[in-house]
């Protein structure tokens, strides 16, 4: 299979044959399924834009003018900011790709800025919601000390569904948990004497639950009949609690709303966003800022006034 087309003595990339490439490329890099699957489905959908609408197929021949046409394309059928933006960026890291292979000197898009995007308030639960939460599941039956010990690690570690659901015996220790994260990244995470409670419970619970005949995958949270959890089933387990404690209906309940409960609290106490990026596995800072930007601004003057230099006089 020819990868190039030959054209007045220079050799061209195509974008589908570079897209294989690159999908090679993620999965060496051992980025999730999901993660792949995703850039996969977006790069796909740009080289089908290009070859369609602007009748270009090679990796050498896509201008920046190509795809500032497409975002103004996209704003006309009235696509959200961040919905174009995710297609930016995977198109990004794709091309970024293309010239460490050298197949381009320079991205196309190195001088495309992302869309503008609206400020999004998310609205997280309240230390009251959260309390509510873990009571509804107050029950010494497996799958309530389960459910408790689940919500408990959401709120306690931030940590994410997927890594919940792949969580192992081994990775949880005495005062902390070791997460096996994106990018096939593990990270330190510590336990609250009252998430180490809730689990030390849960372990018992499943222990005699199961009767001494559990998996031998060694997941530590299993479904009723000793199966890895699904996400579906961690968010209705979120789903249900939420309803039981009435939470207000503007906080969306699920895992991730956990997450970023977690952020913004550790925030509100004044946790440095270097620490609070180490503890949530994210790639960089500036991922982690967004969740600084997303607290309520009565939250920011409440925390500005508890730290006023003037006020330590």
């Amino acid at each position: 299979m020819a990868a190039v087309w030959q054209l007045k003595g220079a050799f061209l990339m195509l974008l589908a044959d570079a897209c294989t490439e690159y999908v090679f490329s993620c999965k060496v890099r051992r980025l999730s399924e999901k993660t792949i699957d995703n850039y996969r489905k977006q790069i796909l959908y740009w080289n089908r834009y290009l070859d369609e609408v602007c009748d270009v197929q090679e990796v050498e021949k896509v201008r920046p003018i190509h795809i500032k046409n497409f975002i103004i394309l996209k704003e006309k059928d009235k696509r959200k900011p961040a919905y174009i933006n995710d297609l930016l960026k995977a198109y990004r890291s794709f091309f970024n790709y293309c010239v460490e292979e050298e197949y381009i000197d320079e991205s196309p898009l190195a001088k495309v800025k992302n869309v503008k995007e609206p400020r999004v308030i998310i609205n997280t639960f309240t230390l009251t919601d959260i309390k509510k939460m873990l009571d509804y599941y107050s029950g010494a039956d497996y799958l309530s000390v389960r459910n408790r010990a689940i919500l408990a690690a959401l709120f306690d570690s931030g940590i994410r569904c997927a890594e919940l659901m792949s969580l192992t015996d081994d990775k949880v220790r005495e005062d902390y948990m070791l997460i096996h994260g994106k990018g096939d990244k593990e990270r330190v995470v510590p336990k609250s004497p009252f998430l180490s409670k809730c689990m030390i419970r849960y372990q018992r619970t499943r222990e005699s639950y199961f009767a001494g005949k559990l998996p031998p995958q060694g997941y530590t949270f299993l479904s009723k009949t000793g199966k890895k959890l699904t996400h579906e089933a961690v968010a209705k387990i979120v789903r249900n609690a939420s309803r039981a404690a009435k939470v207000d209906r503007s906080v969306r309940a699920s895992p991730h709303t956990c997450r970023h409960t977690f952020a913004q609290l550790q925030l509100k106490d004044g946790i440095d966003l270097y620490t609070l990026s180490r503890l949530m596995g994210h790639e960089n800072i500036a991922i982690t800022q967004r969740y600084l930007r997303g607290m309520k601004d009565d939250s920011i003057l409440q925390e500005g006034n508890k730290h006023s230099p003037l006020m330590r006089l």
